[in-house]
């Protein structure tokens, strides 16, 4: 793996420092950082989230950061919540988000057992991220909102209904699950990722 400037973009999201040690234990060094600057010059930008869409919104906004991240024209990658703001609109908190994605993250249905959390299994693979990686494998979820299958998808998991485990657009790549807790797969995964 050549070396790269990788930036883990710093609003305060709980996964900033898992998603630091999983590129850590591939060899791979990375800066944790909020500024404007370095998060444009890095070769790959990651966008973890762990919490609320209202919240993790007000926190991107005190430094700039939901103006710079759609602007980025190196590969970028939504995790979790980060892929849920990447999104027009979330239902938490009636929350408007970034609009890479034009689609909408939607709650689970009240009769649904919310989270979803643990290990599911992926499907439908399609696109760069998953090079390696097949049909029914398995990686880690932790959410009670989701994105529906639209044109936009790469992989799918069926919780109740099937939904957007991946999407990408252009520069733009996003995962629902967490690669930095899904073992080997998400290892592989964010791997490919930083192989771009």
């Amino acid at each position: 793996m050549t070396k790269q400037n990788i930036v883990i973009i710093n609003y305060e999201a709980g996964n900033i420092q898992s998603v630091k040690y999983a590129l850590e234990r591939l060899g791979v060094s990375a800066e944790i950082s909020n500024c404007e600057a370095t998060i444009k010059h890095a070769d790959k930008v990651i966008f973890p989230g762990v919490g609320e869409a209202a919240w993790a919104m007000n926190a991107l906004k005190k430094n700039g950061l939901d103006k710079l991240i759609p602007q980025l024209k190196q590969p970028v990658l939504g995790v979790c919540l980060g892929m849920q703001l990447m999104c027009a609109s979330s239902e938490e908190g009636n929350t408007k988000g970034l609009d890479i994605f034009p689609v909408e993250t939607l709650k689970f249905p009240a009769e649904d057992k919310v989270p979803h959390m643990g290990w599911n299994q992926l499907n439908q693979l399609n696109g760069d991220l998953f090079k390696g990686i097949k049909n029914n494998d398995f990686v880690y979820f932790v959410h009670s909102y989701y994105v529906p299958v639209n044109k936009y998808t790469t992989s799918e998991t069926n919780y109740i209904r099937p939904f957007s485990a991946s999407l990408q657009k252009d520069n733009f790549y996003a995962c629902q699950f967490h690669p930095e807790k899904s073992g080997d797969i998400g290892q592989e995964i964010l791997s490919n990722f930083i192989n771009l």
